[in-house]
C-alpha cells in the first residue's frame, strides 16, 4: 500500500494511507544514491508499505522517487546532508527583523536551495506588530526592494495578533503542499496554531540573553490545511549550509543572474573578475542588487573553502 510520510521521529515514521494513519519503520538499510543523508526518509515522501503480521505497525519497503526536496548540509555529521521536506509545491521562509534577526545571507542560501529544484518560494515577514523605528522600516523596505522584483512574494503578517493571516497568507498556501521554515523563534509554531488550531504546536518566549529562538518543534511534521493542501512544519534552522555547487553553476540559482547566462565572453565564467562578464556589467548598471551579489560571493567563498 502507498502512503505519504507526515511525521518523522528518527527511527519511526507516521504515514498517512488514505484516511488512516500508520506507524512504520524502515525495512533494513536503504541505499542512498549519490547523497549521504542523515535521514533516509523525509516528511513529504511517498512510500510503499507492507503490513506486519499480527501487528498494527508496518514496514517501509520502498521510497518512491521524489519530485523535489529542500536539502541542507547536516550540522551534526560532516559530509552528510539532511532533507528538510520533499514533494513540495511551495517553500515558505518566515523571517523577522529582530528577536531573532534574519540575515539576508540566510535568506539567499535558503533561496538557492529552493531554486535548485525550481520550488517557488515566499518570504513571510512575521512580528510586524513589533516593527518600530527607522532602521527596522529600512530593513523591511530592503526586503521588498531586493526580493519582489526577483519573483519572490513578500507577505507581512503578525501571527500573534493574526494580522494579515487570513487575508494575505492563507490564499497563498491553500491547495498546495507547503514547507514552512526559518530560524527558531520567528513564530512558525504560533503561525501554525493560528491557521490550524488542532496542531497545538508548543511555543516559547525568545531567550532575552541571546535574543535567539528556542527550539520548540523537534521533528518535522505535516499538517493538513482546512480548505485543502498542507503545511510541513520543521525545527528551527540556525544556519543554512547549502550542498556542494560548482562555481560556474551557482549563478543558475540566482534568477537575476540566470537571465544573462551564456552572454559572457567565457563559457565557464564565475562572474567574479573575468573580462567580458555580462553579470558584472549588469551589476555596475544597477540591474543586480549589490547585497545579492555579495551573498553570491560569500557562498562561492564558502564552497571554495570546502573543496
Amino acid at each position: 500500500m502507498k502512503g505519504r510520510v507526515i511525521k518523522s521521529t528518527g527511527s519511526w515514521y507516521i504515514v498517512q494511507v488514505e484516511d488512516q494513519v500508520v506507524s512504520a519503520r524502515l525495512k533494513g538499510k536503504f541505499k542512498q544514491d549519490e547523497l549521504k543523508l542523515t535521514n533516509p526518509i523525509a516528511v513529504g515522501d511517498w512510500v510503499e508499505l507492507e503490513t506486519e503480521a499480527g501487528q498494527a505497525t508496518a514496514v517501509i519497503s520502498e521510497i518512491l522517487p521524489r519530485e523535489n526536496y529542500v536539502i541542507r548540509k547536516s550540522t551534526r555529521k560532516q559530509h552528510f546532508s539532511h532533507i528538510i521536506a520533499s514533494n513540495l509545491d511551495q517553500a515558505i521562509l518566515v523571517i523577522t527583523m529582530k528577536k531573532p534577526r534574519t540575515s539576508l545571507g540566510f535568506i539567499d542560501r535558503f533561496l538557492v536551495s529552493t531554486e535548485s529544484f525550481r520550488i517557488p518560494a515566499v518570504l513571510v515577514v512575521n512580528k510586524m506588530d513589533q516593527l518600530d523605528g527607522e532602521v527596522e522600516e529600512e530593513w523591511l523596505q530592503d526586503i521588498h526592494e531586493i526580493y519582489e522584483p526577483l519573483g519572490y512574494p513578500v507577505v507581512e503578517i503578525s501571527a500573534l495578533t493574526e494580522t494579515g493571516l487570513m487575508e494575505k497568507f492563507l490564499p497563498l498556501i491553500q491547495g498546495k503542499s507547503n514547507l514552512i521554515a526559518g530560524h527558531s523563534g520567528v513564530g512558525k509554531s504560533t503561525l501554525l496554531n493560528a491557521l490550524i488550531p488542532e496542531a497545538r504546536q508548543e511555543t516559547k518566549e525568545i531567550s532575552g540573553f541571546s535574543a535567539k529562538g528556542v527550539h520548540t518543534t523537534t521533528f518535522a511534521e505535516l499538517f493538513p490545511l482546512p480548505e485543502g493542501g498542507d503545511l510541513i512544519d520543521t525545527p528551527g534552522i540556525k544556519e543554512f549550509g547549502i550542498l556542494d555547487i560548482e562555481e560556474n553553476e551557482l549563478s543558475h540559482y540566482f534568477p537575476e543572474m540566470r537571465k544573462y547566462l551564456g552572454q559572457c565572453k567565457y563559457n565557464n565564467c564565475t562572474h567574479v573578475n573575468e573580462p567580458g562578464c555580462v553579470v558584472l556589467k549588469k551589476l555596475e548598471e544597477g540591474f543586480i542588487h549589490p547585497y545579492r551579489y555579495q551573498s553570491y560571493l560569500n557562498i562561492l567563498e564558502d564552497e571554495d573553502s570546502h573543496r
